[in-house]
């Protein structure tokens, strides 16, 4: 059910409200999950942009009859954010900070601000928001609040509630209150207006002794309503206290006042090892007695999965000794770093006196590596806040599921607890994961299930009965993080009993007795199994589409293709906005379209048929991947290993099929084939650029931005024979199609640098004689994926003679260089492009291989006083960025800045595009050009992608050099 722009809500919705409104299936689809195994379709999105907006769409949903979900950044894992409701997305626009109080060490800010971003605006006054969630850079603290989130260091901080002092919000009928400290006795004298106060006070009041017998008395009990906070002796009663935990079922926040801490410094890490599981949870409940601001844990499965994935390798080989079972990272934070030195001393003493030792053997065997580092302890945590991702990266049907994640027990029966739960799984033919919050315990586990199939889902329940049970057994609580939602709401009678049940019924009739507000959550639930509200439900569809590429690394249907897809489990690391790569387009325009996931959630429910025939090839998928720049930033970002760059070319090749190619298309796609007679005319091929008028005139038919100048053809073009044939090939040169052509120099500068190397360099040719090679990228750029296959095939023909012999191939574009790494194994999967991927270098990794086998002898001088360095985003997709810095680090009396840039924006063919090529400006201006304008005239900037060395110029008017040129600036002859 959905409406359409001519229904009478959707008209009045576009009538009254200043914010962005959503009525498509396209639209509504992407917000119809969020990180749990639920889907359910929304029946339009508001994002507003002011209470007034919000006001609005709630009177228009009363008046309508319909159901009102509040949404921040969508990670819920319990189904707390789906619902078939007008979804009122706070994220893109009610997201500021709106008062600062450093003395007081308070703040206000809007619902939809992000945590890490508010961090950020709180950094430079020496405080932050300890509730510090592992998922920080897309949550929300509207969805914070009402999830009740604790995070890794709620030991010291404690939860949501505890960091709340009062919320500003909207009723279902429309009033406006504010949730604050009350004294009863104000209430009772009328001293305080407020249109629930007193009724809410009473409810305490008449339930006080049942709450004091059947709530948990733990710090990690977040199920239900927290009415514990109305009875009389919790004074002063702080209603906000109320709504937060309440999953947006009682009132709609507008804004959120909160308790700031001063920012923790001196902080060490010790990376407690185990070799026992069981052994590492009795050791917990020690080692909180050296009052540490955390303890987390890390089991085997994570460790491993997290050795297969490219970001976190590095660190994971750095802090792991030998073949642990288990860690507990143990965080220190005092007043003095010889404090924090002292308590990792003492941890280590106190690991031996548990009776852990390095030379201990089984389950005594164990220790501490020691991290004192910040930068050190930065990459360690995320590693552990990567978790759930790191888990939800298993290629094949079954997945870690969440429904018994966040139970909370005694730390005295963690270990008993966790085996239990253990043999629970075992029982049922499954195996859990296991990592987080040892110190409070309260473990993050997922059994894994298949969740398309019956079966899974009666496992499921299965697990959760007996699980439960076990808990209640030990008084602990079955929701100690992540809410209660769709998975655990139906068994609050068990945990709180009948009586509880119906005080928490009476809260949600007190605050909305039409049940406008997130209707089945906490209260009158749904089954928790009820597959017709799964993501995957009865009747999903397996899809026989054809894919272009081959997609066999991955289960189910498309060849694989819906499986790879279904690789995103929707937790939205996608959605930060700042730090890496991914995703571009979306800190452009915070839209969830133009983002990993929301493409991801689209290409599913296309592939699945929920969006009607012919959706692959629509319209509305076309806008769906038009943004996306093909970055690949989340190839190596996404730890579920989504690659967007990889499926959007699916997606234009069914297009190209479908519908054919515009002009625009055809003049990128084919360059490689018409560069060499264009090249031999450039006069002619540049006017476009020279004649004044003509670049608007070819504006329309060409889809060419006019106030873009393309790149010039050159009259001197990189010719093969420039390069003689040395006695001993030593490497061979992959002369792309957009240095040979516009940038020749960037070519013989690395001919210039390897043979001052004593390099014997060979420059690839095809076997034919024919026009030079190319490796297809721009073929697949708009769907040719036949071409591009053609253009690999003679790649590989003439590359693989030398690959066989163990001889590097080197190459200076990186989105040219890496194709060989990356796309045409897809194409030609086979021992020829397999090899041929494992020897293709781009010119710095060659270099540095040199370095290590200390066989590079370069005579070199400072070619500069300051190098800033920008990484061209395929660069830091496989890592080569580190391999330019270390290279650089060889020059003499030169200092050398990394700039932190997300994608330059120009994205090949993107940023010249008449309809992205403001978007493109915008990436640009966020880091990357504030950054080159800030150089001084004797900064040399390095970027070694075409694209971004154009970008550069034309929105700072300074020149990028590509690191081969200044390497031979710096040749000291």
């Amino acid at each position: 059910m959905g409406f359409v722009a001519g229904t009478g809500l959707g008209n009045r919705l576009k009538k009254e409200i200043s914010g962005d409104i959503l009525l498509d299936a396209f639209s509504r689809g992407r917000y119809a999950t969020d990180a749990s195994i639920y889907q359910m379709m929304p029946l339009g999105v508001v994002v507003p942009k002011t209470v007034e907006d919000i006001q609005a769409a709630i009177a228009a949903a009363r008046d309508e009859g319909l159901p009102v979900l509040a949404r921040g950044g969508g990670t819920s894992q319990c189904g707390q954010t789906v619902n078939n409701a007008l979804v009122i997305d706070n994220s893109k626009y009610f997201n500021g900070l709106i008062d600062l109080d450093v003395e007081g060490q308070r703040c206000l800010v809007r619902p939809g601000i992000v945590l890490d971003e508010l961090n950020r605006l709180l950094k430079p006054h020496g405080l932050w928001f300890p509730v510090d969630v592992s998922t920080s850079s897309r949550a929300t603290i509207g969805g914070m609040t009402g999830n009740n989130s604790c995070g890794s260091r709620s030991i010291r901080y404690g939860t949501m509630r505890d960091n709340v002092h009062s919320i500003e919000g909207l009723l279902a009928d429309g009033q406006t209150a504010a949730f604050g400290a009350f004294h009863r006795s104000d209430v009772q004298d009328g001293l305080v207006d407020h249109p629930l106060a007193k009724q809410l006070l009473n409810l305490g009041a008449e339930h006080a002794e049942e709450i004091s017998r059947r709530f948990p008395n733990l710090m990690r009990r977040v199920g239900g309503y927290n009415i514990d906070a109305l009875v009389p002796m919790n004074m002063p009663n702080n209603l906000s206290h109320l709504l937060v935990g309440s999953e947006g079922t009682l009132a709609y926040s507008t804004a959120i006042e909160l308790k700031l801490s001063p920012l923790p410094r001196n902080k060490t890490l010790g990376v407690c090892h185990f070799g026992s599981f069981y052994h590492a949870m009795d050791a917990t409940q020690h080692l909180v007695k050296l009052a540490p601001q955390a303890v987390e844990l890390v089991d085997a499965t994570m460790i491993n999965l997290a050795k297969d994935i490219p970001m976190f390798r590095a660190t994971v080989d750095q802090f792991i000794q030998g073949e642990p079972d288990a860690l507990l990272l143990v965080e220190f934070a005092e007043e003095s770093p010889e404090e924090s030195l002292r308590k990792l001393a003492e941890l280590e003493t106190l690991m031996g006196d548990l009776g852990f030792s390095w030379t201990g053997s089984g389950k005594s065997w164990g220790g501490v590596v020691r991290a004192e580092d910040p930068a050190f302890q930065s990459a360690i945590w995320e590693v552990r806040k990567s978790g759930l991702n790191i888990m939800m990266s298993m290629k094949e049907e079954g997945k870690p599921v969440s429904f018994v994640e966040d139970c909370a027990v005694p730390l005295e029966d963690l270990a008993d607890y966790t085996a239990r739960l253990t043999d629970i799984f075992t029982k049922h033919g499954t195996t859990g994961t296991w990592y987080a919050h040892a110190s409070v315990g309260c473990l993050h586990v997922r059994p894994i299930l298949n969740m398309k199939t019956e079966q899974g889902a009666k496992t499921m329940r299965a697990i959760a009965e007996e699980a439960f049970e076990m808990v209640r057994e030990y008084k602990g609580s079955h929701s100690g993080e992540h809410g209660d939602g769709i998975v655990r709401s139906e068994f609050h009678e068990p945990m709180f009993g009948s009586k509880m049940v119906e005080a928490f019924r009476e809260v949600k009739q007190l605050f909305d007795p039409e049940t406008t507000f997130n209707p089945g959550k906490i209260v009158d639930p749904p089954k928790m199994d009820d597959r017709s509200l799964f993501r995957f439900p009865p009747d999903y569809r397996k899809s026989d589409h054809a894919p272009a590429l081959d997609w066999s690394e991955w289960p189910g249907g498309a060849g694989g293709f819906q499986g790879a897809i279904e690789m995103c489990n929707n937790n939205g690391a996608c959605r930060k906005l700042s730090g890496g790569v991914m995703c571009p387009s979306f800190r452009v325009t915070r839209n969830e379209r133009d983002l990993t996931r929301g493409r991801a959630n689209t290409l599913r429910l296309a592939l699945s048929g929920q969006l009607g025939p012919d959706a692959m090839t629509s319209d509305d998928m076309a806008e769906t991947m038009k943004l996306c720049v093909s970055c690949k930033g989340c190839k190596r970002e996404c730890p579920t290993g989504v690659d967007m760059a990889r499926m959007k070319i699916e997606v234009l090749a069914a297009r190209a099929k479908a519908k054919g190619l515009s002009l625009h298309d055809k003049l990128v796609g084919y360059l490689p084939r018409y560069a060499p007679m264009t090249s031999k005319f450039p006069w002619l091929a540049n006017l476009r650029n020279t004649v004044p008028g003509l670049a608007k005139l070819m504006e329309g038919p060409t889809g060419f931005a006019a106030d873009r100048k393309l790149p010039a053809w050159r009259s001197d073009r990189f010719e093969n024979d420039e390069v003689a044939k040395p006695e001993t090939v030593q490497a061979v040169l992959f002369a792309d199609t957009f240095n040979r052509y516009f940038e020749p120099e960037n070519l013989r500068a690395t001919t210039k640098v390897l043979k001052a190397a004593g390099i014997g360099l060979e420059v690839a040719a095809p076997k034919d004689g024919g026009r030079p090679l190319c490796c297809g990228r721009t073929f697949l750029a708009v769907g040719l994926v036949e071409e591009a296959r053609a253009e690999a095939q003679r790649l590989l023909d003439a590359l693989y003679p030398y690959a066989e012999k163990g001889i590097p191939i080197v190459g200076l574009e990186p989105s040219c260089l890496l194709t060989l790494r990356d796309e045409i194994p897809a194409l030609l999967p086979g021992e020829k492009s397999a090899a041929v991927a494992a020897k293709a270098k781009m010119l710095e990794e060659y270099l540095t291989d040199l370095a290590d086998q200390n066989a590079l002898s370069l005579p070199l001088k400072s070619p500069a006083p300051t190098v800033k360095l920008h990484g061209h985003c395929h660069q830091k997709a496989f890592g080569v960025v580190s391999s330019i810095q270390r290279i650089l680090q060889l020059l003499p009396d030169t200092k050398v800045e990394t700039i932190e840039t997300s994608c330059c924006g120009m994205a090949g063919s993107f940023g010249y595009k008449k309809e992205t090529q403001d978007i493109s400006k915008k990436m640009a201006e966020l880091s990357l050009l504030p950054a080159v304008r800030d150089s001084g005239p004797d900064t040399v900037v390095v970027a070694d992608g075409t694209s971004c060395r154009h970008q550069i110029f034309d929105g700072s008017g300074k020149d990028a050099i590509h690191v081969a040129r200044l390497l031979e600036m710096a040749l000291d002859d």
